[in-house]
């Protein structure tokens, strides 16, 4: 008989793969009973989570309490579902939002349900890594004022390398323009729980009135769960609360219900020590990483630049720049030779992810592979390419392709992109028509090119490289990314 899907799921948790992706429960086996035994539907005396009224109310109360919030609702159907609500409730069909260019596709795709004008705003860079760092009040303010009738801003803090925007004065400057900020918080699920300190302030706490955060990126809580809050005060509650029920599923999973629940009460009986504990763990790599001649570990201690507030120690950004090697490269030799499987492999660097719940052994194993690879990068000659000064920066073409910052000039909106004729146009032959499609590298999912933005050569270039290093490109009418879909006798200068 062919494997199945759990054949083959069981089996790789029987290996000795150690994940440094999430879930954060890190597939430790924490006590549930058998998931048959009480996977229900909403039967007398479990409440309903459209209509809570008992256990699942009071299960969210204690989940508000403890995190500080007006209000918390748990999410079935992940971050994304939250997202969606916040954007379609703080803004009127065809108005106006400012948004992070960084932000993940479900809210572009909240853009387009509400068919929105956007005002990006942009992430400054870290060019001695050429990756996006954080997001500053001065151009928040900026927006304001160029788009005086937004209705909300939305903004991702932390960002997917663990980068933390200055949330607290950001959302001073929006509560003066009497516009409300809604904070995707997805990979800091982790923060209310640092009760000895070592990682950021959450969003919340920092005075953002929506914020969302998934459960399952870094803590022990299944995969797709979520949770939102509200600021206390926050008086515009229900407009988000209203399309909770259109975004999520109307038969949620009680294992997923019952997953958040226990995972918030072990956090909060754990009292903040695994954390801690977690801490000095990865100070100890960080410190060891000196050693290493290709190889480089994102440092931790880059507050006030670069747009940066505070940074997420959880995150281990490592990076093959110096070395010549392409993310792909560190991310299939961690595989092959270590059995350790990375989060997500970028142009030049991976992202390891660590949670509360992760063993020293499995830092200890990560530690001895990289000390490895670095010898392994050393031996090939790829040591000739490390610079002597690690403060110099990479050239203009590493940082463009390894940021993610593309400015894209947009001809239509969002919607009006996307609900048009489209036709297929060779990569080359795109350049200066109008995008039908989002295209993006998943993971993280930030869209490289939206639709009605102009096609440029630079996109076009930043595509071909993302495929040179074989990342995965999604987006594009074929699986090889050799074809764009574009609008139908638009270009843009006549879109």
């Amino acid at each position: 008989m062919k494997t199945g899907l759990l054949e083959q799921l069981m089996e790789y948790g029987e290996s000795d793969y150690y994940p440094f992706h999430m879930p954060g429960h890190k597939r430790e086996p924490l006590e549930f009973p058998n998931p048959y035994a009480v996977d229900i539907t909403e039967i007398e005396g479990f409440d309903n989570l459209h209509n809570p009224q008992g256990i699942l109310k009071s299960s969210m109360e204690y989940a508000s309490e403890i995190y500080g919030s007006g209000e918390s609702w748990y999410l079935v159907n992940g971050s994304t579902a939250g997202i969606l609500s916040a954007v379609c409730g703080l803004t009127e069909r065809g108005g106006s939002i400012i948004m992070g260019r960084n932000c993940h596709r479900s809210a572009y795709h909240g853009v387009f349900l509400n068919e929105l004008n956007v005002e990006y705003i942009y992430p400054q860079l870290i060019p001695e890594w050429g990756i996006q760092g954080g997001i500053s009040p001065e151009d928040v303010e900026k927006a304001i004022r160029n788009c005086p009738k937004a209705q909300a801003v939305l903004l991702v803090s932390p960002t997917y390398e663990g980068i933390v925007s200055d949330i607290k004065e950001i959302a001073g400057i929006c509560h003066k323009a009497g516009i409300p900020l809604i904070v995707d918080e997805a990979h800091g699920a982790h923060f209310p729980f640092a009760y000895q300190g070592g990682f950021p302030v959450s969003a919340l706490e920092m005075g953002a009135d929506v914020v969302i955060q998934s459960l399952h990126k870094t803590l022990p809580s299944f995969t797709q769960t979520a949770i939102l809050h509200f600021r206390k005060g926050f008086g515009r509650m229900e407009e988000v609360k209203r399309y909770l029920p259109i975004f999520q599923t109307s038969s949620p999973s009680y294992l997923f219900l019952a997953s958040m629940d226990r995972c918030i009460r072990i956090m909060e009986e754990d009292q903040g020590n695994r954390l801690k504990e977690l801490a000095l763990w990865l100070k100890e790599i960080r410190d060891l990483s000196m050693e290493l001649a290709c190889l480089e570990i994102l440092p931790s201690d880059w507050k006030g630049q670069y747009g940066i507030y505070d940074m997420d120690p959880s995150k281990l950004v490592i990076s093959g720049r110096k070395a010549g090697v392409s993310g792909k490269w560190l991310a299939d030799r961690l595989r092959r030779n270590s059995h350790l499987e990375m989060e997500m492999a970028g142009t030049d660097y991976i992202l390891a992810m660590t949670s509360p719940f992760d063993r020293k052994e499995g830092l200890e194993r990560l530690w001895k592979a990289l000390k490895a690879l670095d010898q392994e990068a050393a031996s090939l000659g790829l040591w000739k390419n490390i610079r002597q000064n690690k403060k110099d920066t990479c050239s203009k073409t590493e940082i463009y392709l390894g940021s993610q910052r593309m400015k894209g000039k947009a001809a239509l909106t969002i919607y009006e992109g996307r609900r048009r004729k489209t036709e297929e146009a060779p990569l080359k032959e795109a350049i200066g028509r109008i995008s039908g499609e989002f295209v993006f590298v998943y993971p993280p999912g930030i869209p490289i090119l939206a639709p009605g933005e102009e096609i440029t050569r630079e996109i076009v270039n930043q595509i071909e490289e993302y495929k040179r290093k074989h990342l995965p490109v999604e987006g594009t009418p074929d699986s090889s990314a050799e074809y764009l879909k574009v609008l139908i006798g638009e270009s843009e200068n006549n879109g």
